[in-house]
Order: structure tokens, then sequence, then C-alpha cells
């Protein structure tokens, strides 16, 4: 245990002393493994579906702010769209401009959350996030969240019924918008998740920010119980099809990242718990605290051996 706790020492004064480094390296990955499955997602438009021009966009992203990287993936996006078709590419605007105002409004901070949660569901591992940020965010983040999942639906469904939307003519436009926006508004799987991923981030965080002991633990137990009842509720109420053996591993990878956040940002000594009660003329305290289990890293000394008397 204290190897791994000196490892958590190093990782911090690493990150501390070489952060202007790791900051835009880290958007650089980010936007080139999103902007990558997007082409391989989508890949209509050809000037755009080469990793020449994903390199080059993501070390823009990397450049700036990071809500850049939403941005420009949406423009990757948007630009797909209009190469299938005009009526696809409206839609997919008008959606985004909707989820632009919700996220710029209530959950700014949240970006790396809506670009990476489509990139989880191509791994079928989405079922992290909620627990996720529960524990490190607020109850607000369920609108980033359910951001990234609308973008992911929306996407899926352009892509599987990509021969349908191109066998219609071109004066059947009306038809396409009813189509595109009637498939996405009546996917109750998405709005089964959504509801799913909200609750979830609403009992992790209400549970964490009590003063019980192992309040972390407890709360990513909970929130993963929790989002394993309500999917199964809403896959028999709205036949979402569901796969049950993938909620389950998801839950299982979940607790995982959830003990890795908690030794990271909330790693308590609880047996050394104490309890400190004092007054002053209005008011009498009861104090619980709880120390931090630290380490110090081990100095190295180099020790000079002289042949010299």
């Amino acid at each position: 245990m204290r190897s791994l706790l000196e490892f958590r020492e190093y990782l911090r004064v690493f990150y501390s002393k070489y952060d202007v480094y790791i900051k835009p390296a880290g958007k650089f990955l980010l936007a080139f493994v999103v902007l990558q499955v997007i082409n391989a997602r989508l890949g209509y438009m050809s000037r755009i579906d080469s990793v020449s021009m994903v390199l080059i966009a993501a070390l823009m992203c990397s450049f700036m702010p990071r809500n850049f990287v939403v941005i420009c993936a949406t423009a990757f996006i948007l630009l797909h769209l209009y190469a299938l078709s005009i009526e696809c590419a409206i839609v997919g605007l008008l959606l985004f401009f909707i989820m632009f105002l919700l996220f710029f409004r209530f959950a700014s901070k949240d970006t790396v959350v809506v670009a990476i949660l489509p990139v989880l569901f191509v791994m079928k591992i989405p079922y992290v996030i909620p627990v996720a940020m529960g524990l490190l965010a607020t109850p607000v983040s369920a609108v980033s969240v359910g951001c990234g999942v609308a973008v992911y639906y929306f996407l899926h469904f352009i892509t599987e019924n990509e021969p349908a939307l191109t066998a219609m003519g071109e004066d059947d436009m009306m038809t396409r918008f009813r189509f595109i926006v009637d498939g996405l508004l009546a996917n109750k799987g998405m709005l089964v998740l959504i509801i799913a991923f909200a609750i979830t981030i609403a009992v992790v965080y209400i549970v964490r920010r009590l003063a019980i002991n192992y309040a972390w633990t407890i709360a990513m137990i909970a929130g993963v119980l929790v989002q394993l009842v309500v999917l199964l509720f809403g896959d028999l109420v709205a036949e979402t099809g569901v796969s049950i053996a993938g909620v389950i591993l998801g839950s299982v990878l979940a607790l995982a990242v959830g003990k890795v956040l908690e030794f990271f940002f909330f790693n308590l000594d609880y047996p050394r718990t104490e309890k400190v009660q004092f007054e002053d003329d209005e008011y009498y305290y009861y104090v619980k605290a709880v120390p931090k289990v630290t380490v110090t890293t081990p100095e190295k000394r180099v020790k000079k051996i002289s042949s010299k008397q």
C-alpha cells in the first residue's frame, strides 16, 4: 500500500511540474481519438476523412480551450452529415444548437464528458461516466451526460438508416426531415438511458457527501445498483433491448474506476478519525475530523565515494 501511495505522490509532483505540457498533450489525444471515431463511424465526406486532417484539427485543439474540442467535433459531424444529405445536416445543426444552449449554460466545465461519452458507447462501456461524474462533479453534470447520450444515438440512427435516407429522392425533403426527427424522438432506449444516468449521478452525489465512513465506496455501490435497477425497469416498460450482460460488466468496471478515483481524490484514514467538541458564546460545535492518507516520497541521496584520503 505504501508503494501505491508513493506512486500517487510521484504523479502529483510530476503533474504539477509539467502541467504546461501535459494539458495540451491531453487535449490533443482527446481530440485525435474523438475525431478518428467520428470519421470511422460516418466518413461521408472524403476531404476530412483522413489522418492528416484529424492531426491538424487535434493540434489546433491542443492550443485552444477545452470547449474547442466539442466545437471541432461538431464541425466534423455536420460536414459528414452534409455530405450525406442536407436534411441530416439541418437536423444535426438544430440538435447541436439546442445542446450547446443547455451545455454552455449549465455544464460548460464538463467538456470532456460530452466528447468522450460517444467514444465510450462505441467501446460498450458508457456506464462508467455517471458514477465518475457523481463522485467528481455535481448533479448539473447530468446535462452534459444527456447531451453525450443524445449525440451518440443521433449518429447511430443516421448510420443505421443510411440506406433508407439515400434511397429517398431529392423531392422527398420533408419525408427525410420527418423520418429523422421521428426516429430520434421515438428512441425509447435513449430516453431511458438519459433518465438512468441522471438518477445515478444524483444518487452518487448525495451519498458521497454524507458524513459517514467510506462515503465514496457506499456512493458508487448505491449508484451502480440504482443504475442497474432503472435500466432493467426501463427495459421491461419500454422494451429498449438493453444488454443485461453488458450492463453488469459495465457496472463492475464502473466500480473499479470509482475505486481508482477514490484512491486519488478521497483516500481517508478512517481508523484515525477524531471527534472534537468545543463552544463559544452562542454555539456548541461537534466536529468529526478524518485525516487523509498521505506519505512523503523518499528523497534520493547520492553518496560520493572518492579514493582520495
